[in-house]
Parts: C-alpha cells; sequence; structure tokens
C-alpha cells in the first residue's frame, strides 16, 4: 500500500511517502504553511509535493484526541480535520497512527473508506451562506416535512436558518413593486419547533456564538438518517460543557421527529437549566433577494401546555392552511412531567427545566414533535397531533428511521468501487431525493418535488420542470413517488386548461412555476443581484413545460408499466397537452411548414429579439423536435387503447380523431432553423446575433456563469448574444435515444451533414457559461456519446460536487438542487453503466469511468427486478425472471435469478 505520513510541527507539515504500507525507505518532504493562504491553499501544497506518486492512504501521526474525529490536527493555531480536507482534495482515506497500530494499517484503512462512504461531516463553525448551505446539506426530513440541518440551539439570523417546510403548504401574499402588486406565493416556513438549548444559573438560553464555542463537528450518517452535532463549549463566565444533539426524522410515522440532547458539564456543579420552544414568529428569510417581498406567512392562533408537552396552532394568513405542532420534553433522569415551566411570549412558548448537575456527569434529554396541516376547518388536527406525539419517543424514531434507511440501500443504492468522494455523494443524492419525497408514496399527499427540496426556499419551493430529471430515479426504485408527481400535475390540469385560455390558446398549458393551484407563479420582475435592478422576467414563455409532463408521463409508464394510470389519467393528460401544442402553432402556407412562436428554450438567457415589440422567440429547436416526437408517440399510444378508454379521454380532453390528423401533420412540417455547416439554430434569427468576447468577460469578472446579469448591469442584454445558460438546442439527445431523435429531423425532411452531432456540439459549448448545474448534466451525457470521456467526467464530477463545494457561491443556502441529484444518478447507471430502457428490451453499453473498477446497482424495469455488477470488461447481470437483454448489441436471455456474466470488451 502506497501511503504517506503527516506530522504536523509548528508552521510545518512533514511528509513520509513510503511504497511499502508506511516501512522504510521514505521520501521526505517538508510543507511550509503560509499564513497569507486560507487553510485550504496550504493543503493543496501535499498535493502538488506528491505529484506523480501514486497514493492508496495517508496517516496522520500527532493528531489531537477528539471523540468525534481522529484526524483533527492543530497547526499555525488553527484546527482542521486534515483527514476530511485531503479525502475531499485527494479521494484517499486519511487515519490514525494510533489506529493503525491498534488494528494494522490494512484494517484501519479499510474502516475509514466505509465511514467516509457513509458520512457527511462538517467540522468547525461557518457563517453566513456558507453555514447556510451546510444547513441544506444536512437537512434531515421524510417527504412530508424537511427539517434544516441547523444547531438546535440557533435562531434564525445571518449566519443560522433552523426552516422547516412541509410538503405543499403554501401562502400568497402581495406587496407593492415599483408601483405593481407583486404576488407572490411562497413554500412556507413553519415554526422552529427543534430549538433546545440550555442556561448556566438562569441565564438566558445558551445560542452559537463563536467566541464560546472550542470545536463543532456534524455528521449526518447516510445509513441510518441521523444528523449528530457535538459542541465543546466554554461560556464566558469560564463554564465548560460538552453537548450533544442528535435530530432524526420518522420516515414511517412521518408527521414525527425527535431530538435527544446530551450535555456534560465538564468544570462545574450546580444549577442548569434546559429550554424548549416552539417559535411562531419565524418568516420567510433563507433568499436575501426575496427580502423587499412581503415574507410574513403565519397567524398564530393559539398556544397552550400541560405537564411536559406544548403545543401551538395557527394557519398561513392566505390559502389558511391550518397547523399544529406539539412538542414533548422527556428524559429519564428526571420526572419532567411535574417539573417543568412554561411561559408564552410574543408567538413563542417555552419550556424551562431546572437541575442540579455535577462535573463530568452526563444529562439526557428527549425532544419528540409532532406535525399536522390541514383545511383550517379541520378540527381533527389537535386530537391527531396529540395521539402522534403521545406514541412517539426518540428510541421509536430512531429504530423507524434505521429500518427505513436499510431497506433504501438494499433497494436504490449504487455501489461504485475505487472511488470514496463519488460513492459518499453518490449516496448524499439518494438521501436527499428520499428526505424530499418518501412520504409522497402513501398516496395521501397532494403535492410533487420541489427544484430545491424541502431544504430552503429558493423558486420558492415551486415545482418546475426538474422533475423529469428526477422522475426516472423515483419511476425505477419507488414508482407509487413518481405516481404522485404524476397526480400532483393531473389533479392541476383544470388550472392548465385554464392558464391555455387565458393566453387564447386550446388544451392544457402548464405553468413554468408551480405550487398550491397549479396557476402560473413565475414573476413579472426578478431582482438582479449585480445591478439591484429589478429586470422584466419572461421565464413563464418556457412552454416546453408541458412537453415535459407529457414526457414524465410516458416515461413513467414505460418504465412501471402502469397501464391503469395510463388509462385513468395520462391519456387525458397526453391528448390535453397535445391540444394545446396543436393551437400554438401557425401554418406559413407559402413554405408549407408550421412555426411556433413567443416561447423560450431551455436556456433562459435569451427571453425575445433585440430591438423586438413582442415577447419569446420563434421555432425553438428544442421544443419544436420535441412536439415533433411527442406527436409521433402520443399517436402510437392512443393506437394501442381499447374503444372506450379512448373516448372516455376524448371527452375529458375534448378532443377527437381530428387532432390526430392535425398532429400528424404538424409534426411533418414543424420548422428548424440550420445552417451550411449543419448547426441546428436554437430558435429563428439565432445566427443574427452578435458572437461574444468569452475571455474579455472572464478576464473583467471572472466567475461569468450568470452573464445575463453582468450585461444587463452594464446595461446591454444577453437576448443580443449567441450565448446560452444552459443546453437548450440539443436538450433533447438528453432526454431521447439518439435514434428518435434523427427520426424526429429526417421526418421534417432535413439532412445534415456525417458529423453533425459533434459540430453542435463544440458549437454550443463553446457558448455555454453553465448558468445552471443541470448545464453540466447534460453536456456530460452528450459529450459522453460523442466520445469525449475526460470532458463527460469533468462536467459530471463538477455536477456531483455542485451542492457539496456550493459552486454557484451561495444557492445551496436556499436548498439543494434535486434535479442535478436525481440526473447524476442516472448518468451513473444509465450512461457510465450503460443500462437503458429505451425499449421493452433493456440494453447495456458501458462506458465507465477509469478511476471506477466496477459499478454496482438494482433496478425495476417493466415489472422484473435486475441486479447488475459492471466492470470495465465484463457485466454480471441477474434477473428475478426469465427475460431478453442486449449487451453491446447481442442478444443474450436469463435466466429466472441466476446470474449471467457477460464478456463485452
Amino acid at each position: 500500500m502506497r501511503t504517506f505520513a503527516i506530522r504536523a510541527r509548528d508552521g510545518v507539515m512533514e511528509l513520509n511517502y513510503s511504497e511499502d504500507s508506511n516501512k522504510p525507505p521514505f521520501r521526505k518532504f517538508m510543507i511550509t504553511y503560509n499564513p497569507k493562504f486560507s487553510i485550504g491553499d496550504n493543503l493543496e501544497n501535499i498535493k502538488v509535493a506528491l505529484t506523480g506518486l501514486p497514493v492508496d492512504a495517508a496517516i496522520i501521526e500527532n493528531s489531537l484526541n477528539y471523540e468525534f474525529s481522529d484526524t483533527i490536527i492543530g497547526i499555525n493555531h488553527q484546527k482542521i480535520d486534515i483527514g476530511l480536507a485531503i479525502a475531499n482534495m485527494m479521494n484517499v482515506p486519511v487515519v490514525n497512527l494510533n489506529k493503525v497500530k491498534e488494528v494494522g494499517l490494512q484494517k484501519a484503512v479499510s474502516d475509514k473508506s466505509n465511514y467516509l462512504k457513509w458520512h457527511l461531516d462538517y467540522y468547525g463553525e461557518y457563517s453566513g451562506k456558507r453555514n447556510y448551505g451546510q444547513e441544506a446539506m444536512l437537512t434531515i426530513g421524510n417527504g412530508y416535512f424537511g427539517l434544516r440541518g441547523a444547531y438546535v440551539e440557533a435562531n434564525a439570523d445571518q449566519d443560522n436558518y433552523p426552516g422547516m417546510y412541509v410538503a405543499g403548504v403554501y401562502n400568497q401574499l402581495t406587496t407593492k413593486i415599483n408601483d405593481r402588486d407583486v404576488v407572490n406565493e411562497d413554500l412556507v416556513n413553519l415554526p422552529n419547533s427543534q430549538f433546545i438549548s440550555f442556561g448556566v444559573d438562569h441565564q438566558q438560553p445558551f445560542k452559537i456564538k463563536k467566541e464560546d464555542i472550542q470545536d463543532i463537528y456534524r455528521s449526518l450518517n447516510l445509513k441510518t438518517g441521523v444528523l449528530t452535532t457535538t459542541l465543546h463549549i466554554q461560556l464566558s463566565t469560564g463554564h465548560i460543557l460538552e453537548v450533544r444533539a442528535t435530530k432524526v426524522a420518522n420516515m414511517t410515522n412521518w408527521h414525527r421527529y425527535a431530538i435527544k440532547y446530551e450535555l456534560k458539564p465538564i468544570n462545574f456543579s450546580g444549577s442548569l437549566q434546559i429550554y424548549s420552544e416552539i417559535d411562531g414568529s419565524v418568516l420567510n428569510g433563507n433568499v436575501e433577494r426575496y427580502s423587499d417581498f412581503n415574507q410574513h406567512h403565519l397567524d398564530i392562533i393559539g398556544m397552550s401546555a400541560h405537564d411536559n408537552q406544548i403545543s401551538m396552532s395557527g394557519q398561513t394568513k392566505t390559502s389558511k392552511v391550518a397547523f399544529v405542532i406539539n412538542s414533548k420534553l422527556d428524559s429519564q433522569d428526571f420526572d419532567t412531567t411535574s417539573s417543568i415551566n412554561t411561559d408564552t411570549e410574543n408567538q413563542l412558548i417555552r419550556q424551562t427545566l431546572s437541575l442540579d448537575v455535577e462535573p463530568e456527569k452526563s444529562y439526557e434529554f428527549e425532544k419528540c414533535v409532532s406535525i399536522f396541516t390541514g383545511n383550517a376547518d379541520d378540527d381533527r388536527l389537535e386530537s391527531a397531533a396529540q395521539s402522534e406525539l403521545n406514541d412517539s419517543s426518540f428510541n421509536d424514531t430512531l429504530n423507524d428511521s434505521q429500518k427505513f434507511w436499510k431497506n433504501v440501500w438494499n433497494k436504490s443504492d449504487i455501489k461504485i468501487t475505487n472511488d470514496i468522494t463519488s460513492q459518499k455523494l453518490t449516496r448524499v443524492n439518494i438521501y436527499h431525493m428520499l428526505v424530499t419525497s418518501a412520504a409522497l408514496a402513501s398516496g395521501k399527499l397532494d403535492a410533487s418535488v420541489g427544484a430545491r427540496g424541502l431544504h430552503g426556499e429558493a423558486y420558492r419551493g415551486h415545482i418546475f420542470w426538474d422533475v423529469t430529471f428526477d422522475l426516472p430515479f423515483y419511476a425505477i426504485h419507488y414508482p407509487a413517488i413518481a405516481k404522485q408527481c404524476m397526480l400532483y400535475r393531473y389533479n392541476r390540469i383544470d388550472e392548465a386548461r385554464k392558464y391555455a385560455k387565458s393566453e387564447g390558446k386550446d388544451g392544457a398549458m402548464y405553468p413554468w412555476q408551480s405550487g398550491m393551484y397549479g396557476d402560473e407563479q413565475s414573476q413579472f420582475v426578478h431582482l438582479n443581484p449585480v445591478s439591484g435592478e429589478w429586470d422584466p422576467d419572461n421565464s413563464r414563455l418556457q412552454r416546453h413545460v408541458s412537453i415535459s409532463v407529457a414526457y414524465d408521463v410516458l416515461k413513467y409508464v414505460q418504465i412501471t408499466g402502469d397501464r391503469d394510470f395510463m388509462e385513468k389519467y395520462g391519456l387525458e393528460m397526453l391528448l390535453s397537452i397535445c391540444k394545446f401544442w396543436v393551437s400554438m402553432v401557425s401554418y406559413d402556407k407559402d413554405a408549407d411548414r408550421y412555426d411556433i412562436h413567443n416561447v423560450m428554450g431551455p436556456d433562459e438567457f435569451h427571453e425575445e429579439y433585440p430591438n423586438a415589440d413582442e415577447q419569446g422567440l420563434t421555432n425553438n429547436a428544442y421544443t419544436n423536435i420535441m412536439v415533433s416526437w411527442l406527436f409521433d408517440k402520443v399517436a402510437t399510444v392512443v393506437s394501442k387503447q381499447k374503444a372506450d378508454v379512448l373516448k372516455a379521454a376524448n371527452s375529458k380532453s375534448g378532443t377527437d380523431s381530428n387532432l390526430l390528423t392535425q398532429m400528424s401533420d404538424i409534426a411533418h412540417k414543424l420548422r428548424l432553423d440550420i445552417n451550411d455547416e449543419g448547426i441546428i439554430g436554437q430558435f429563428a434569427g439565432y445566427f443574427n446575433l452578435s458572437k461574444l468576447n468569452f475571455d474579455s468577460y472572464r478576464k473583467k469578472y471572472g466567475d461569468i456563469s450568470r452573464i445575463d446579469r453582468l450585461l444587463k448591469g452594464e446595461g446591454k442584454s444577453p437576448d443580443s448574444y449567441q450565448v446560452a445558460k444552459q443546453a437548450d438546442t440539443l436538450m433533447a439527445y438528453y432526454e431521447l435515444p439518439f435514434s428518435e431523435v434523427e427520426d424526429v429531423i429526417n421526418r421534417l425532411g432535413y439532412k445534415l451533414p456525417a458529423n453533425y452531432f459533434t459540430s453542435n456540439l463544440r458549437f454550443y459549448l463553446d457558448r455555454t457559461t453553465h448558468g445552471s448545474t443541470l448545464s453540466r448534466i447534460v453536456y456530460s451525457v452528450l459529450d459522453e456519446m460523442d466520445g469525449n470521456m475526460d470532458q463527460s467526467w469533468q462536467l459530471f464530477s463538477t455536477a456531483l460536487f455542485s451542492d457539496y463545494y456550493d459552486i454557484q457561491g451561495g444557492t445551496t443556502a436556499e436548498g439543494i438542487h434535486l434535479g442535478v441529484m436525481g440526473a447524476t444518478l442516472q448518468i451513473e447507471t444509465g450512461c457510465y453503466g450503460g443500462v437503458r430502457f429505451d425499449t421493452d428490451e433493456v440494453s447495456v453499453n458501458p462506458h465507465l469511468p477509469q478511476n471506477w473498477k466496477k459499478i454496482s446497482f438494482k433496478q425495476a424495469y417493466q415489472g422484473i427486478k435486475y441486479q447488475f455488477e459492471i466492470t470495465h470488461h465484463e457485466i454480471t447481470v441477474t434477473a428475478d425472471a426469465e427475460t431478453h437483454i442486449k449487451v453491446a448489441e447481442k442478444d443474450y436471455s436469463l435466466t429466472k435469478n441466476k446470474a449471467t456474466t457477460i464478456s463485452y470488451k
């Protein structure tokens, strides 16, 4: 085993590199710590010093002793968990020398590798958006609620934001902006019920302050869903304590969560108070750029207490969603039912428990919380919340969480060999996919998955087309969740019809941003943080969201084989959406072509033509390709339906056989703008736009991912330039099999040169700033298709890291990016693993990244469960039924429950 040992000295890190498991001979390096640079920059010098030397593990020779980590060192009057830092930087485990002596190097490295693959850890106290971002990444939840991973002792301020959100609970408020009444619908931040803290000698409750904290360590155990925060505290009075808070959500009884709060006085005895609160004075304050809007969404109606329990009830101001939040404070060490004092003030209810403590003795408390929401006239909420609370305990919640997550990892884990970081972040993404959605499987919640999960307030908690990027994972592993995402859209089809009618169109036109009711929630203005000005917002013109809804219906039914859903709901949705798109086209008789006007593509930088009077663009390539594809697919679906099913769907959607005739004609005659080199124009007139000097803007601004804001800040417009926020023209190649996109282009009567895909890919990559995290997802797949594996990996790995490193400079603080999380899982299995469900027969064409030795996963397709193990040369596959698969274009038969190994290279 190739190792390097680290010994921290005064201002210096001494490295000893060994090719033989930390045995001589050693190659020595001395890294001088430069206080002018960040810790990260100094640690980068380790990587530079070892360039060209293979490394399997690192060993810390003189780490500090902590119960939460054995790889913390002190250097230049700072402490750092160098194990976490090096694992992130070099993708190798870092072990403690004492551990090596105790169990041997091999086992120490194996144990640490396994730990790193299952834990998301943060060491140290951070402030501002960086801590906000860590709170989002450490969110616990169950699809009914999301509870940000804030310190339980924290109230909302510039450094901490203990938000809690319940799926589907929105509220609309009106604010006057620039003499315009602006209505915003927000996912509501409900009262802070996770607060629990302490005080010494009846002082005010302890709150997170840098000067009081010696050490902080936060660890999310992905295997069990348990978040543990450890604090070493020294108060200004000299009192020293160790405090540990353990938070866990109940994944089955999803109205509950629990906190175990442990304290150990180190150097004092005497009086100590435990404070537990429910704070109803909260507002929606997670997103700074929304601060000009009214964000006070709650009316608190009642607060009460009895024995060791407290309760708060209220409702949202305009949507009138009622809520009841109950909590109880228990301890095995004390009788809390008779010794708690309760007081109320300013929409806050607080319990205080006083006790006498001794040094070096631990004291343990449990706070259990139940949350119910419903109609304002539902008088059962209080009794339901009370019943749930009575049945809850920390151990019950913990056991439930452990059982739930054990099933998750058995069912939907993706195992990656030889890449610790990819493995950990893959599991982080699976974790958050379930935190956002698990309760939806019950069929009892009229909600879907928001673009930012239940983790923050960006995008106001709305549902976008991002569901398309998440749906395959849900449909493959948790079809009940995928079905609920579809039913959310179906339940709002009448609003989609009203929306279409309001724009003079037919059928169902789904909104770009959807919330509680399914009406359009996109704004007419948005704040440009670069210029400080309110700019027009035409994003509602992204009518392609209706294509995404139809695509999701088709994808869900294809993967699950749920014909009942298609007959009862899906067919009506598809016909209604097709009816809308038929009404969107205009016919050019002279050219015998159809055009689609006044739309935006996924790019979002282009909202209209320069100097134009009308909003929107004409013949967005992605939109037109997908409409042609959709019309063809729906015609095929219709041809396979029973007469009575089709009659019922036509009746509900107001369609008949004439619709299919129109669809067929349009599907053959939509217009694309293609130049002489075979480049498909993003929209009509795209090639007339000016080219932008990207190098000049990079020199001027550095990060140009949101160059739209930079240009507007200079008084210019991105509408004038060939620049894109994210994949647009080539997006269809991400969503569809390559052959199906080519079928569309051929059906439309266009002939492209042999190398057109490569030319188009290079053309648009050169013009894309990746201002959306989804951009790297799409181009990673397209690069792999084009044989550019190095660039595919670079884009994929950046996307995989995007929320962990908050690469957009603070956006993770406002909620994780769920679309990217779901899409990375599909790249791993469908692109790199090569397992695709394009037809009724599973096809496998792997293209593993060079540093991955093997990838293993389970998937279900059309009622058959598969298990795959894929290396660079072989595939081993097991199915629970007799079936056929295609591997590297060759057909193979599978015997039920018998592993079959196939060499493909």
